[in-house]
């Protein structure tokens, strides 16, 4: 690829990385501002996260395949236009409905967008050491979005409102488009059979499963439309699992979890996810509602947190290679363990700074964990499956996440008694971290078949 086209397709990849991964977080800042001006309930605010996380979750199994039969530059352009027109839909929705179901839209844009920029980005690679340096800031460009989020969130929400979150997402979206259009060489396509099956089977159990965890405890879990969804996620997870048995090429091939080394290290990401981004959303609402702070004092305290993701996914591969995968991430769960314990004292206090404090050690540990666990799901497994267990890691990640907001929202309990159930919410995060530390000793004697530095490479990724 000549360097003219080169520099392009890198920035453009670098871009995307950032706006999926910053979509992921900066909504957090602005639950206070649709509770008010959207008269959203606490269930509607669950969704505005969930809904980008479900579908995001739901085609990340199948993007791979769908970047490939379209093209790489197809699918980053569709991609990147879903993404846009979504966003714009999101910041002028005059109900909450309207707001989630465009979320929704956007998390479906963010799924094709990611893996074809990774794509065109690692297409422009001229050896494989350049191709390992274009994963770093790939990855990289990811945790810098998500540690931006919730601050670049609180200063758009300080000088506007919460609609200036998704509009900045079009700002950016439709001259970023049309630079990829006129600048993006096409990379040659790759047919592989579109496993349709599989991805509605998996979308029906986990919108099932989400929607029943959202809605269950306002509606009770005799409610039709609760037993319903309890219905589609069973149906979802048989037909899944027999789809996945009977076509040629599956989106997850089962197989990935008979090696125990896969299978801890997938349920250790949604354990991960399950702890930091339930927190994230119960504390948002706590300092916003409970303690009325700003959305951009908010997102200045999440700093500490967010901030060190990156910094942390650096340190990762040499201390794997000083102390061993199993020792990183058994220290990682434990400090990560304990600070959330001293997150739920120091929630206690009328001061803010116990709370930013204990903060520090969540995102170090939160930043060193993710790239060991997805290095440790690809060296489990034999070459030719890294890919799927690469989506299947990732995707685990992502219906973890959907599950902690969907279960943290109910345990932080009505808005005047916010300080006790975020002290719940705390100490819940912290058991399923203890219950990953568990899993790790679990799993410590799997043996790993492919200990290679492209896997850590690869798993540079952030929370």
């Amino acid at each position: 690829m000549p360097l003219e086209h080169r520099r392009p397709v890198v920035a453009l990849a670098l871009i995307a990385s950032f706006m999926v991964f910053v979509d992921s977080t900066i909504v957090n800042v602005t639950l206070a501002q649709l509770a008010t001006h959207l008269s959203a309930s606490r269930a509607e605010l669950e969704w505005s996260l969930n809904a980008y996380t479900l579908s995001f979750a739901a085609l990340m199994l199948g993007a791979g395949a769908i970047a490939d039969t379209l093209g790489a530059k197809r699918a980053f352009l569709t991609g990147l236009l879903v993404f846009t027109l979504s966003s714009a839909v999101c910041a002028a929705a005059g109900s909450m409905l309207m707001l989630n179901l465009a979320r929704l839209v956007q998390g479906a844009g963010s799924a094709l967008l990611l893996p074809s920029a990774l794509v065109l980005a690692t297409a422009s690679a001229t050896d494989e050491h350049a191709r390992h340096r274009l994963v770093s800031w790939w990855a990289a460009a990811g945790g810098a979005g998500m540690a931006a989020g919730p601050l670049l969130g609180g200063g758009l929400v300080a000088l506007a409102d919460w609609r200036a979150v998704f509009a900045v997402n079009v700002v950016i979206g439709i001259p970023a488009a049309l630079w990829a259009w006129r600048s993006m060489p096409s990379v040659e396509r790759r047919f592989r059979r579109l496993d349709v099956g599989g991805m509605g089977t998996a979308t029906a159990f986990i919108g099932g499963l989400v929607f029943a965890l959202i809605e269950a405890p306002a509606r009770g879990w005799l409610d039709p439309a609760v037993i319903g969804a309890v219905a589609i996620t069973i149906a979802g997870l048989v037909g899944f699992v027999l789809v996945e048995r009977s076509v040629r090429s599956p989106l997850l091939p089962l197989k990935l979890y008979a090696e125990r080394g896969f299978a801890t290290a997938a349920l250790q990401g949604t354990l991960l996810n399950f702890a930091f981004y339930g927190v994230l959303f119960t504390m948002s609402l706590l300092l916003q509602q409970g303690r009325q702070l700003s959305a951009l004092v908010t997102g200045l305290l999440f700093l500490p947190l967010t901030g060190l993701i990156s910094i942390a996914n650096l340190c990762s591969a040499p201390l794997t290679r000083r102390l061993g995968r199993p020792a990183v991430l058994a220290i990682g769960q434990a400090v990560l363990t304990v600070a959330l314990l001293a997150l739920a004292w120091a929630s206690s206090s009328p001061a803010v700074w116990p709370m930013v404090l204990a903060l520090v050690p969540i995102g170090f540990s939160s930043g060193l964990l993710v790239p060991t666990m997805t290095a440790q799901s690809i060296a489990a497994v034999e070459p030719g499956l890294h890919g799927a267990a690469s989506a299947a890691f990732n995707t685990s990640r992502q219906i973890g996440a959907a599950i902690g907001v969907a279960t943290f929202g109910p345990l932080l309990g009505a808005a005047h008694n916010l300080a006790s159930g975020f002290v719940t919410c705390a100490l819940v995060a912290a058991a399923a971290s203890l219950a990953g530390l568990c899993v790790t000793a679990f799993g410590r004697r799997t043996p790993v078949l492919v200990p290679s530095t492209d896997a850590t490479n690869r798993g540079a990724r952030s929370v």
